[in-house]
Protein backbone atom coordinates (compact mmCIF):
# COMPACT_ATOMS: atom_id res chain seq x y z
CA UNK A 1 0.00 0.00 0.00
CA UNK A 2 1.63 3.25 -1.07
CA UNK A 3 1.51 6.52 0.83
CA UNK A 4 -1.08 8.06 -1.52
CA UNK A 5 -3.55 5.24 -0.93
CA UNK A 6 -2.93 5.36 2.80
CA UNK A 7 -3.67 9.08 3.02
CA UNK A 8 -6.79 8.89 0.82
CA UNK A 9 -8.90 7.35 3.60
CA UNK A 10 -11.63 9.93 4.14
CA UNK A 11 -14.45 7.90 5.72
CA UNK A 12 -14.94 5.12 8.23
CA UNK A 13 -17.87 2.71 8.53
CA UNK A 14 -19.47 2.23 11.94
CA UNK A 15 -20.97 -1.25 12.09
CA UNK A 16 -23.13 -0.22 15.04
CA UNK A 17 -24.97 -2.56 17.35
CA UNK A 18 -25.60 -6.16 16.25
CA UNK A 19 -29.37 -5.69 15.96
CA UNK A 20 -31.45 -7.80 13.52
CA UNK A 21 -33.01 -5.64 10.74
CA UNK A 22 -36.56 -6.45 11.83
CA UNK A 23 -35.82 -5.06 15.32
CA UNK A 24 -34.14 -1.84 14.21
CA UNK A 25 -37.26 0.29 14.69
CA UNK A 26 -37.87 -1.02 18.19
CA UNK A 27 -34.32 -0.33 19.33
CA UNK A 28 -34.31 3.05 17.59
CA UNK A 29 -37.37 4.08 19.61
CA UNK A 30 -35.82 2.66 22.80
CA UNK A 31 -32.52 4.54 22.45
CA UNK A 32 -34.26 7.71 21.34
CA UNK A 33 -36.43 7.56 24.46
CA UNK A 34 -33.38 6.96 26.66
CA UNK A 35 -31.50 9.86 25.08
CA UNK A 36 -34.44 12.26 25.48
CA UNK A 37 -34.80 11.12 29.11
CA UNK A 38 -31.09 11.83 29.65
CA UNK A 39 -31.29 15.32 28.19
CA UNK A 40 -34.57 16.31 29.86
CA UNK A 41 -33.66 14.76 33.22
CA UNK A 42 -30.31 16.50 33.44
CA UNK A 43 -31.79 19.78 32.21
CA UNK A 44 -34.34 19.48 35.03
CA UNK A 45 -31.46 19.07 37.51
CA UNK A 46 -29.83 22.23 36.13
CA UNK A 47 -33.13 24.11 36.31
CA UNK A 48 -33.82 23.10 39.92
CA UNK A 49 -30.33 24.09 41.05
CA UNK A 50 -30.63 27.39 39.23
CA UNK A 51 -34.06 28.30 40.63
CA UNK A 52 -33.83 27.08 44.24
CA UNK A 53 -31.46 29.17 46.40
CA UNK A 54 -31.23 26.35 48.96
CA UNK A 55 -29.37 24.32 46.32
CA UNK A 56 -26.68 26.96 45.87
CA UNK A 57 -24.13 24.90 47.80
CA UNK A 58 -20.83 23.24 46.76
CA UNK A 59 -22.41 19.79 46.32
CA UNK A 60 -25.04 21.08 43.91
CA UNK A 61 -22.48 23.28 42.17
CA UNK A 62 -20.59 20.09 41.29
CA UNK A 63 -23.84 18.30 40.47
CA UNK A 64 -24.83 21.02 37.98
CA UNK A 65 -21.54 20.53 36.14
CA UNK A 66 -22.00 16.76 36.24
CA UNK A 67 -25.49 17.12 34.73
CA UNK A 68 -24.14 19.32 31.92
CA UNK A 69 -21.33 16.83 31.33
CA UNK A 70 -23.76 13.90 31.18
CA UNK A 71 -25.85 15.67 28.53
CA UNK A 72 -22.73 16.38 26.48
CA UNK A 73 -21.25 12.91 26.99
CA UNK A 74 -24.41 11.19 25.79
CA UNK A 75 -24.75 13.63 22.87
CA UNK A 76 -21.30 12.72 21.55
CA UNK A 77 -22.32 9.20 20.53
CA UNK A 78 -26.08 8.62 20.72
CA UNK A 79 -27.36 11.07 18.02
CA UNK A 80 -24.90 9.66 15.48
CA UNK A 81 -25.86 6.11 16.43
CA UNK A 82 -29.56 6.97 16.01
CA UNK A 83 -28.92 8.65 12.67
CA UNK A 84 -27.05 5.61 11.39
CA UNK A 85 -29.85 3.32 12.55
CA UNK A 86 -32.48 5.50 10.86
CA UNK A 87 -30.69 6.08 7.54
CA UNK A 88 -28.91 2.71 7.42
CA UNK A 89 -25.80 4.67 6.38
CA UNK A 90 -22.83 3.67 8.60
CA UNK A 91 -20.44 6.17 7.02
CA UNK A 92 -18.67 8.81 9.15
CA UNK A 93 -16.04 11.27 7.81
CA UNK A 94 -12.53 10.84 9.17
CA UNK A 95 -12.45 14.35 10.67
CA UNK A 96 -15.81 13.80 12.38
CA UNK A 97 -14.64 10.43 13.68
CA UNK A 98 -11.51 11.91 15.24
CA UNK A 99 -13.58 14.77 16.70
CA UNK A 100 -16.00 12.26 18.20
CA UNK A 101 -13.07 10.42 19.76
CA UNK A 102 -11.77 13.67 21.27
CA UNK A 103 -15.09 14.69 22.83
CA UNK A 104 -15.80 11.15 24.02
CA UNK A 105 -12.50 11.02 25.92
CA UNK A 106 -12.91 14.61 27.12
CA UNK A 107 -16.35 14.19 28.66
CA UNK A 108 -15.56 10.71 30.05
CA UNK A 109 -12.51 12.14 31.85
CA UNK A 110 -14.46 15.21 32.97
CA UNK A 111 -17.15 12.95 34.45
CA UNK A 112 -14.48 11.10 36.40
CA UNK A 113 -12.84 14.26 37.78
CA UNK A 114 -16.18 15.80 38.77
CA UNK A 115 -17.24 12.64 40.61
CA UNK A 116 -13.91 12.78 42.46
CA UNK A 117 -14.48 16.43 43.45
CA UNK A 118 -17.91 15.45 44.75
CA UNK A 119 -16.33 12.65 46.81
CA UNK A 120 -14.00 15.18 48.45
CA UNK A 121 -17.00 17.41 49.14
CA UNK A 122 -18.80 14.52 50.86
CA UNK A 123 -15.66 13.73 52.89
CA UNK A 124 -15.52 17.32 54.19
CA UNK A 125 -19.28 17.31 54.91
CA UNK A 126 -19.08 14.12 57.01
CA UNK A 127 -15.65 14.41 58.64
CA UNK A 128 -15.39 18.19 59.09
CA UNK A 129 -19.00 19.45 59.27
CA UNK A 130 -18.16 22.45 61.47
CA UNK A 131 -15.50 23.67 59.02
CA UNK A 132 -17.41 22.72 55.86
CA UNK A 133 -18.19 26.30 54.79
CA UNK A 134 -14.64 27.46 55.45
CA UNK A 135 -13.05 24.56 53.53
CA UNK A 136 -15.49 24.26 50.61
CA UNK A 137 -15.41 27.94 49.75
CA UNK A 138 -16.39 29.19 46.31
CA UNK A 139 -12.79 29.69 45.15
CA UNK A 140 -11.91 26.06 45.87
CA UNK A 141 -15.02 24.74 44.08
CA UNK A 142 -14.32 26.85 41.00
CA UNK A 143 -10.66 25.76 41.02
CA UNK A 144 -11.62 22.08 41.24
CA UNK A 145 -14.03 22.37 38.30
CA UNK A 146 -11.58 24.45 36.23
CA UNK A 147 -8.84 21.92 36.95
CA UNK A 148 -11.15 19.10 35.87
CA UNK A 149 -11.84 20.84 32.53
CA UNK A 150 -8.16 21.58 31.89
CA UNK A 151 -6.94 18.08 32.77
CA UNK A 152 -9.69 16.48 30.66
CA UNK A 153 -8.83 18.70 27.71
CA UNK A 154 -5.11 17.86 28.00
CA UNK A 155 -5.86 14.13 28.24
CA UNK A 156 -8.19 14.12 25.22
CA UNK A 157 -5.76 16.21 23.15
CA UNK A 158 -2.84 13.90 23.93
CA UNK A 159 -4.80 10.97 22.46
CA UNK A 160 -6.40 12.65 19.44
CA UNK A 161 -3.34 14.60 18.25
CA UNK A 162 -1.40 11.34 18.15
CA UNK A 163 -4.36 9.66 16.44
CA UNK A 164 -4.57 12.36 13.76
CA UNK A 165 -0.97 11.76 12.64
CA UNK A 166 -1.61 8.08 11.84
CA UNK A 167 -2.18 6.66 8.38
CA UNK A 168 -5.03 4.25 7.69
CA UNK A 169 -5.04 1.42 5.19
CA UNK A 170 -7.82 -0.09 3.09
CA UNK A 171 -9.78 -1.49 6.06
CA UNK A 172 -12.06 1.30 7.32
CA UNK A 173 -14.67 -0.75 9.22
CA UNK A 174 -15.05 0.08 12.93
CA UNK A 175 -16.88 -2.77 14.75
CA UNK A 176 -18.55 -0.40 17.21
CA UNK A 177 -21.34 2.19 17.40
CA UNK A 178 -18.90 5.09 17.86
CA UNK A 179 -15.29 5.93 16.99
CA UNK A 180 -13.57 4.05 19.78
CA UNK A 181 -9.88 4.90 20.15
CA UNK A 182 -8.76 1.29 20.52
CA UNK A 183 -10.74 0.23 17.42
CA UNK A 184 -9.20 3.06 15.36
CA UNK A 185 -5.67 2.12 16.38
CA UNK A 186 -6.28 -1.43 15.13
CA UNK A 187 -7.14 -0.03 11.68
CA UNK A 188 -3.96 2.01 11.36
CA UNK A 189 -1.05 0.83 9.26
CA UNK A 190 1.33 3.18 11.12
CA UNK A 191 3.37 2.43 14.22
CA UNK A 192 0.95 2.88 17.14
CA UNK A 193 3.41 2.12 19.96
CA UNK A 194 3.47 5.76 21.09
CA UNK A 195 -0.34 5.89 21.10
CA UNK A 196 -0.48 2.74 23.19
CA UNK A 197 2.11 4.14 25.62
CA UNK A 198 0.02 7.31 26.07
CA UNK A 199 -3.12 5.20 26.63
CA UNK A 200 -1.25 3.20 29.28
CA UNK A 201 0.21 6.24 31.07
CA UNK A 202 -2.23 9.11 30.59
CA UNK A 203 -5.32 6.90 30.37
CA UNK A 204 -4.21 4.88 33.36
CA UNK A 205 -3.52 8.02 35.41
CA UNK A 206 -6.93 9.51 34.52
CA UNK A 207 -8.61 6.30 35.71
CA UNK A 208 -6.46 5.41 38.73
CA UNK A 209 -5.89 8.85 40.30
CA UNK A 210 -9.59 9.87 40.51
CA UNK A 211 -10.63 6.39 41.65
CA UNK A 212 -7.91 6.45 44.31
CA UNK A 213 -9.15 9.87 45.46
CA UNK A 214 -12.70 8.54 45.75
CA UNK A 215 -11.61 5.44 47.66
CA UNK A 216 -9.45 7.56 49.97
CA UNK A 217 -12.32 9.97 50.66
CA UNK A 218 -14.76 7.18 51.49
CA UNK A 219 -12.09 5.34 53.46
CA UNK A 220 -11.67 8.41 55.66
CA UNK A 221 -15.45 8.69 55.96
CA UNK A 222 -15.65 5.05 57.06
CA UNK A 223 -12.87 5.50 59.64
CA UNK A 224 -14.56 8.64 60.97
CA UNK A 225 -17.88 6.81 61.42
CA UNK A 226 -16.30 3.76 63.07
CA UNK A 227 -14.49 5.92 65.63
CA UNK A 228 -17.81 6.92 67.18
CA UNK A 229 -20.27 4.32 65.86
CA UNK A 230 -23.95 5.09 66.26
CA UNK A 231 -27.07 4.33 64.26
CA UNK A 232 -27.85 8.03 63.89
CA UNK A 233 -24.36 8.85 62.64
CA UNK A 234 -24.37 5.97 60.15
CA UNK A 235 -27.82 6.96 58.81
CA UNK A 236 -26.73 10.56 58.44
CA UNK A 237 -23.58 9.52 56.55
CA UNK A 238 -25.60 7.28 54.23
CA UNK A 239 -28.06 10.10 53.62
CA UNK A 240 -25.19 12.47 52.81
CA UNK A 241 -23.23 10.06 50.60
CA UNK A 242 -25.85 7.60 49.29
CA UNK A 243 -26.61 9.31 45.97
CA UNK A 244 -22.95 9.91 45.18
CA UNK A 245 -21.99 6.33 46.07
CA UNK A 246 -24.66 5.06 43.68
CA UNK A 247 -23.28 7.21 40.85
CA UNK A 248 -19.70 6.12 41.60
CA UNK A 249 -20.69 2.44 41.57
CA UNK A 250 -22.58 2.80 38.30
CA UNK A 251 -19.91 4.83 36.51
CA UNK A 252 -16.76 3.01 37.60
CA UNK A 253 -18.39 -0.40 37.70
CA UNK A 254 -19.14 -0.36 33.98
CA UNK A 255 -15.76 1.20 33.05
CA UNK A 256 -13.78 -1.34 35.06
CA UNK A 257 -15.86 -4.14 33.57
CA UNK A 258 -15.03 -2.89 30.09
CA UNK A 259 -11.33 -2.16 30.47
CA UNK A 260 -10.24 -4.81 32.97
CA UNK A 261 -12.00 -7.75 31.32
CA UNK A 262 -9.89 -9.96 29.03
CA UNK A 263 -9.82 -8.58 25.49
CA UNK A 264 -10.79 -10.80 22.62
CA UNK A 265 -8.85 -8.67 20.15
CA UNK A 266 -12.03 -7.30 18.62
CA UNK A 267 -14.97 -5.34 19.92
CA UNK A 268 -17.48 -7.94 21.08
CA UNK A 269 -20.98 -7.91 22.47
CA UNK A 270 -19.83 -7.57 26.07
CA UNK A 271 -17.73 -4.52 25.19
CA UNK A 272 -20.68 -2.88 23.47
CA UNK A 273 -23.01 -3.56 26.38
CA UNK A 274 -20.51 -2.04 28.81
CA UNK A 275 -20.03 0.96 26.49
CA UNK A 276 -23.80 1.42 26.27
CA UNK A 277 -24.00 1.31 30.05
CA UNK A 278 -21.68 4.25 30.67
CA UNK A 279 -22.52 6.28 27.56
CA UNK A 280 -26.32 5.84 27.53
CA UNK A 281 -27.65 4.24 30.71
CA UNK A 282 -25.50 5.95 33.39
CA UNK A 283 -26.15 9.56 32.21
CA UNK A 284 -29.87 8.72 32.04
CA UNK A 285 -30.00 7.26 35.58
CA UNK A 286 -28.00 9.99 37.35
CA UNK A 287 -30.92 12.48 37.51
CA UNK A 288 -33.19 9.78 38.96
CA UNK A 289 -30.57 8.80 41.55
CA UNK A 290 -30.11 12.37 42.73
CA UNK A 291 -33.82 13.20 42.57
CA UNK A 292 -35.21 10.11 44.29
CA UNK A 293 -32.48 9.68 46.93
CA UNK A 294 -32.03 13.34 47.82
CA UNK A 295 -34.46 15.14 50.12
CA UNK A 296 -33.47 18.66 48.98
CA UNK A 297 -33.90 17.78 45.31
CA UNK A 298 -37.31 16.19 45.94
CA UNK A 299 -38.39 19.27 47.88
CA UNK A 300 -37.21 21.60 45.10
CA UNK A 301 -38.95 19.42 42.52
CA UNK A 302 -42.20 19.54 44.49
CA UNK A 303 -42.05 23.33 44.78
CA UNK A 304 -41.40 23.63 41.04
CA UNK A 305 -44.42 21.45 40.18
CA UNK A 306 -46.67 23.35 42.61
CA UNK A 307 -45.60 26.69 41.14
CA UNK A 308 -46.14 25.33 37.63
CA UNK A 309 -49.67 24.18 38.52
CA UNK A 310 -50.50 27.52 40.11
CA UNK A 311 -49.25 29.34 37.04
CA UNK A 312 -51.29 27.05 34.78
CA UNK A 313 -54.46 27.82 36.77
Amino acid sequence: MNRENQSSMSHFLLLGLPIPPEQQDVFFALFLGMYLTTVLGNLLILLLIRLDSRLHTPMYFFLSHLALTDISFSSVTVPKMLMNMHTQDPSIPKAECISQTYFFIFFADLDSFLITSMAYDRYVAVCHPLHYTAIMREELCVSLVAGAWLLSCASALSHTLLLARLSFCADNIIPHFFCDLAALLKLSCSDTSLNELVILTVGGAVLIIPLSGILLSYGRIGVSILRVPSTKRICKALSTCGSHLSVVSLFYGTILTLYLSPSSGKSNGKDMIASLMYTVVTPMLNPFIYSLRNRDMKLALGILFRNTNLFAK
